[in-house]
């Protein structure tokens, strides 16, 4: 008997370490995403005057991104497709310019440059869509 109930007690004890890990990461100040329970979401934590300033101005892009990227849904699957790839976009261009303006390496240097190319065009596509159809 002492066996069977020790397999029963393993998944319940399982289930209430893995909450507790969930609950911690939390806990801990992190935002969580509500999609991925426990997430830590590195982006919503403060800029410390002890990051260099290239990490200050990569977690204000992230932060500024995520917070555009919170705004409400329609149900409409287009529209709420273009209000939140915007954000998305700019944040991608935002941590670009970062790298052109810190970066050092050729290649990357390179990407960031196509990225803002690209994303741009994109951006402006999204909001041309947007304006034939009402806005956001």
């Amino acid at each position: 008997m002492k066996s069977v109930l020790m397999v029963h007690m393993i998944p319940a004890t399982i289930a209430l370490a893995l909450a507790g890990l969930s609950f911690n990461a939390c806990a801990d100040g992190a935002a969580s995403d509500s999609s991925m329970p426990g997430m830590k979401m590195p982006m919503d934590q403060p800029a410390s005057g002890q990051d260099s300033p290239s990490t200050q101005a990569f977690k204000e892009g992230e932060a500024s991104m995520m917070h555009d990227m919170s705004g409400p849904y329609t149900g409409n699957a287009d529209r709420d497709f273009v209000a939140h790839m915007i954000p998305h976009h700019q944040g991608a261009v935002s941590m670009a310019q970062v790298e052109l303006k810190y970066g050092k390496d050729p290649e990357m240097r390179k990407l960031a440059k196509e990225i803002i190319e690209a994303q741009d065009k994109e951006i402006a596509l999204m909001k041309r869509w947007q304006a034939k159809h009402g806005g956001q």
